[in-house]
């Protein structure tokens, strides 16, 4: 599982030097032929692993249920309340330290249950392993939105 939280870890500081730079309007923009912007993508992989990972194994999420219901699966960014300065500093200190949260729960052993997920992708997760590496799938496929987005900014 080492490598699993190596390759999660990886992508998130190569995501960060992605969005280094980038201006709150710029974070904020939904470009033409896209649903969604920089600042939701970036937040909603922080509140996609709390759920896959906290909250299918019966634990507590370390990101307020408000803040989950703003970003997961099926929302769509505010426009009327773009992201902050301070939001945005949040998620990006939450975006490493989440990982580092995670790899210590798991090796504590605070992973012993979990409820059967059949993510959209057709994928079943029964474990918090099979969560982690379909977590990792889910970055990707992400990564790929912002930097398109980017591309568009």
């Amino acid at each position: 599982m080492s490598d699993q939280f190596d390759v999660l870890y990886n992508v998130r500081v190569s995501l960060l030097k992605i969005v280094d730079g980038l201006t709150l309007d710029q974070i904020n923009k939904i470009p033409p032929g896209f649903n969604n912007n920089i600042a939701w993508n970036f937040a909603h992989l922080v509140v996609t692993q709390q759920l896959l990972c906290y909250k299918l194994s019966g634990n507590q999420c370390l990101v307020d249920e408000d803040l989950i219901n703003q970003y997961r699966k099926g929302s769509k960014p505010s426009t009327d309340q773009p992201m902050t300065m301070e939001s945005w500093e949040q998620w990006k200190e939450w975006f490493l330290a989440h990982v580092e949260v995670l790899k210590k729960d798991y090796d504590s052993g605070q992973f012993k249950a979990y409820n059967t997920y059949t993510t959209s992708a057709g994928v079943t997760l029964d474990s918090i392993e099979k969560a982690v590496e379909f977590n990792n799938f889910h970055e990707g496929i992400h990564t790929g939105y912002i930097q398109a987005l980017k591309r568009c900014i």
